[in-house]
C-alpha cells in the first residue's frame, strides 16, 4: 500500500481535511435534526466537538509550551485522522439507518477503514508521526462508536437513504480540496495564552532545543510553513 503514487496519498489525506469533514459533521447534524430529533443532533455535535477539543488542546500545549512525548515523537493528536475516523462511520450509519443491523455494521466498518486510510496517509506524507496518527484514529473511532451506540435503537424509516447519501456524497465531492487555516488560528491562540512570540517547532524540540524558530508568514496572513491544525 505504501507503493501508491504520491498524488493518491494526497487525495486520501484530503478526505480528512477540516474544510471537508467539519461541513459533513454539520450536515449529519442537520439530517439528524430534520429526520429524528434535535437531541440526537446536539449529542452528535457535542461528541465530535469534544473530540476536536482534544486535538486542539494537544496542539496548543505543544505550540505554546512544548508539551509532548519525545520518546513517541508525539506533538499532538492528528486532526485529519480524528475527524475522518469520527465523521465517515457516522455518515455511513446515518445513510444506512433504515437498513438491517448487519448492513449498518458494515457501513460503520467502511467508515472506520476510511479513517484509518487517512491516518496512514498522514504518516506516509510525513505530516504526522505514527503515534499522532494512531491517537487521532483512536479518538475519532471512540467518538463514532459512542454516537452509534447511543443512536443504534433510533426508529428507522423517517429518512430515505437516497437523499441523505446523495447529499453527503455531493458535499464530499464539492469540498474535497477545500482548506481552512486552522493551524494559523490555533498557533495564534497558543502564542496568546503562553505569552510567547514564536511557537515550538518539532525538529528542534525533538533534539532538545527548546527555543523555537520564528515561523514565516505568507502575504495572505497565513503561516507559510504550517499545515492545517487539524492535520
Amino acid at each position: 500500500m505504501h507503493d501508491l503514487p504520491l498524488h493518491l496519498w494526497f487525495s486520501i489525506t484530503r478526505l480528512g481535511g477540516a474544510g471537508l469533514t467539519l461541513p459533513l459533521a454539520v450536515a449529519i447534524a442537520l439530517w439528524l435534526a430534520l429526520g429524528y430529533s434535535w437531541r440526537l443532533a446536539a449529542g452528535w455535535l457535542a461528541i465530535v466537538g469534544a473530540a476536536a477539543g482534544i486535538v486542539t488542546l494537544t496542539k496548543i500545549a505543544f505550540l505554546g509550551w512544548g508539551i509532548g512525548v519525545r520518546e513517541w515523537d508525539f506533538t499532538g493528536v492528528s486532526g485529519h485522522a480524528m475527524l475522518s475516523t469520527a465523521v465517515y462511520p457516522v455518515a455511513f450509519f446515518l445513510a444506512l439507518l433504515p437498513a438491517r443491523p448487519m448492513v449498518r455494521i458494515a457501513g460503520v466498518a467502511c467508515g472506520l477503514a476510511a479513517g484509518l486510510a487517512v491516518g496512514l496517509s498522514r504518516v506516509v506524507l510525513s505530516a504526522h508521526s505514527p503515534s499522532e496518527a494512531v491517537a487521532g484514529c483512536v479518538v475519532g473511532a471512540l467518538a463514532a462508536i459512542l454516537f452509534v451506540w447511543r443512536a443504534w435503537d433510533t426508529k428507522p424509516g423517517k429518512l430515505s437513504v437516497v437523499p441523505v447519501a446523495v447529499s453527503l456524497l455531493m458535499l464530499a465531492v464539492a469540498l474535497h480540496d477545500v482548506r481552512v487555516p486552522t493551524q494559523y488560528w490555533v498557533t495564534h491562540i497558543a502564542l496568546h495564552l503562553s505569552g510567547r512570540d514564536r511557537p515550538f517547532i518539532r525538529a528542534r524540540w525533538r533534539v532538545g532545543h527548546d527555543a523555537p524558530h520564528r515561523v514565516p508568514v505568507a502575504p495572505s496572513g497565513r503561516s507559510a510553513a504550517l499545515p492545517s491544525a487539524f492535520a
